[in-house]
């Protein structure tokens, strides 16, 4: 049968809200019904704040002000949209106090950050807030549902793996190991097993938040890390009197935040509208660690979403899943149908029947055996089918107006493959919320039988389920749009196999 190629408009998808209300835009929706209906919302919110003193200063001054209305930056613009409060929004309070607040003195922070080992740097101001909400769990009876662990902007600065601390502020390392000397470890003996505890610090990945919420993962603590400069950018300037740091306007930064702690503490902004029942979509990443010597070893991390956008993150097995002939990362036969089983199991405990339709996302093709091993790993009924996303560079689409091209315009270009614009002009913004000309996404079904049309569409609405921000839409899929943060986690700590399936709020 031969194709023709043509352009198609797909509908825009639509959300769904308080009351089983629908609408497009998601401010819409929350401002006017509320969050999804749920048991799962929680009550007055229960945060628990680890800071400095000024840190925990500006957290109080900040839900004071996000308790009250925020207006919009620019009346004028649609997608600029007044932050009517908290409450007003969700149903809910959040207490200007929170549940639990934990003081960390800033000298202790900066004499914990500034240690001229970056290794051991990170991995003593990472203690130092793990050790605090490791403690409250043991000794404190009252639990909390989300920790804001609110930084200075110094640990920012030098929480990151290229970071380094100036020689005049540089403070010398109290464990006498370098990396180096910690590489030999690996296959030398020393009559010091403190050598060996102190080698350990260096199979940590240098970057204070990813550490952090690896590190927290077997206590299944949910947090939030926000700078100190992001909840009162007028209290830091420069010499000239302007703020250091440019950030969203105090309306954006209330939405986006807000819908982020509200999911993180267990509650349901939105879901899409129109799904159909008994379809599970996986975004499959690998991730080298670079702490291992063989650069073939990567980690193997699998995000399974259902319709509410909330799911849950499988860590496979670290292994030698890199092949020279293609420069890509493949699982084995076994490993993929070991966890294209984890994936049923978890869709049965949620359903109680296995999916109809699996959908598995990724940015590379998935070779035979990896196609063989997730066919045999699901049920008979469940159809698996297999995406490839990437970035379409090269080719661009314009429009006859001055306007960009609109959001869910589609160029088909095969049965199994077309260009997808998940960024373009909105109507109900009167805008393109862009700097460039928008670019498409690249879709290819790889493997499997499915409608090309439904596989764009439900690539559309998964753009619509992304709640660590409250935006009308990402670009990318809500299974590839954190593909490489969470692999980035699953490899910052040694030992992060050992903790098991959990939900993605304690990723993001």
């Amino acid at each position: 049968m031969e194709f023709s190629r043509k352009i198609i408009f797909l509908k825009e998808p639509k959300l769904c809200f308080r009351f089983d209300q629908q609408t497009e835009f998601t401010k819409d929706g929350l401002t006017l019904f509320g969050p999804l209906d749920s048991d799962q919302n929680p009550p007055p919110m229960r945060v628990g704040v680890i800071a400095s003193q000024l840190g925990l200063k500006l957290y109080k001054n900040w839900v004071k002000s996000i308790n009250g209305y925020l207006p919009p930056l620019n009346t004028t613009r649609e997608h600029h949209v007044g932050f009517p409060g908290f409450e007003a929004i969700f149903g809910v309070r959040w207490p200007e106090n929170p549940a639990s607040q934990i003081i960390i003195s800033n000298q202790e922070i900066l004499d914990a950050i500034h240690i001229q080992d970056t290794h051991q740097a990170i991995y003593k101001t990472v203690s130092l807030y793990e050790d605090k909400i490791r403690a409250h769990r043991q000794e404190e009876e009252q639990s909390v549902d989300l920790w804001f662990i609110v930084i200075p902007e110094e640990v920012y600065k030098f929480g990151r793996p290229n970071s380094r601390v100036p020689r005049t502020l540089a403070k010398n390392s109290p464990v006498q190991m370098t990396e180096a000397m910690a590489d030999r470890l690996e296959n030398q003996f020393s009559f010091w097993e403190e050598d060996h505890e102190n080698a350990e610090i260096y199979k940590y990945e240098k970057n204070f938040h990813n550490q952090l919420k690896a590190r927290l993962l077997d206590t299944q603590e949910v947090i939030q890390v926000v700078r100190e400069t992001s909840l009162a950018p007028e209290e830091f300037t420069n010499a000239g009197g302007r703020p250091i740091r440019q950030v969203q306007d105090p309306a954006t930064l209330a939405w986006n935040l807000c819908v982020a702690s509200y999911f993180k503490s267990s509650g349901r902004p939105w879901k899409l509208a129109d799904v159909r029942e008994g379809v599970c979509y996986v975004g499959l990443v690998f991730k080298q660690d670079v702490t291992d010597r063989d650069p073939r070893n990567a980690c193997c991390g699998a995000q399974m979403f259902l319709d509410s956008g909330d799911g849950l993150v499988f860590k496979g097995a670290v292994g030698p899943w890199y092949v020279e002939e293609t420069g890509q990362y493949h699982l084995s036969y076994e490993k993929a149908k070991s966890l294209a089983e984890m994936i049923v199991d978890a869709y049965k405990k949620k359903h109680g029947f296995a999916p109809g339709e699996l959908f598995i996302h990724g940015k590379t093709f998935i070779d035979q055996y990896e196609w063989q091993g997730f066919c045999d790993g699901v049920p008979e009924e469940t159809n698996v089918v297999c995406i490839r996303i990437q970035d379409e560079r090269q080719f661009k689409l314009y429009d006859a107006s001055n306007r960009a091209v609109p959001r869910g315009t589609a160029y088909l270009l095969s049965f199994h493959r077309a260009y997808l614009w998940t960024k373009g002009f909105i109507p109900r913004l009167q805008t393109y919320p862009g700097w460039e000309v928008p670019k498409p996404l690249s879709i290819e079904i790889t493997r499997g039988n499915c409608d090309l049309q439904q596989v764009l569409r439900d690539i559309m609405g998964l753009t619509k389920v992304n709640f660590n921000a409250c935006l009308y839409s990402d670009g990318d899929p809500v299974t590839l749009r954190f593909a490489d943060r969470v692999g980035e986690i699953l490899t910052a700590i040694p030992d992060a196999a050992k903790v098991p399936p959990l939900p993605f709020k304690h990723y993001i």
